[in-house]
């Protein structure tokens, strides 16, 4: 809510208002810093393409380590914005699929990428005229 404070899970008017991210105690603080996170983007991201297996998406997601992608993956799926399914196969096949929900957040993900892989040439510059200042 506007002044600050937010109506607690299960309230009759919880369903008809949104949240506030500039309110320290709101929920929608702690599921904006997780779908701005690196690693939940490019998983998102890569999940928009179609279903993977876990190493398909370590080995498509340069940089990242299997505990950082397990506890993103696991956060993900928390969410709601990922779906994991298991095939009783020998060794078990787990398969990681991007939800409805999630799906509704691609294209907004994707103009983020979009913006920064257009803009790097002008934000390095600015980056370099930034350290290159005199500073006091």
């Amino acid at each position: 809510m506007q002044d600050g404070t937010f109506l607690s899970p299960g309230h009759p008017l919880e369903t008809r208002l949104r949240g506030d991210v500039f309110c320290a105690a709101c929920p929608t603080r702690q599921l904006l810093d997780r779908i701005a996170d690196k690693w939940s983007t490019l998983i998102l991201i890569v999940l928009g393409d179609g279903p993977m297996r876990f190493n398909a998406l370590r080995h498509r997601i340069d940089g990242v380590s299997q505990k950082m992608l397990s506890q993103t993956l696991k956060a993900l799926e928390r969410d709601g914005l990922v779906s994991r399914s298991v095939a009783p196969t020998v060794p078990v096949s787990v398969t990681y699929a991007m939800t409805p929900l999630g799906r509704s957040l691609l294209a907004a993900l994707q103009s983020m990428i979009d913006w920064a892989e257009t803009h790097m040439d002008e934000v390095e510059a600015a980056q370099a005229a930034y350290d290159g200042r005199d500073r006091p």
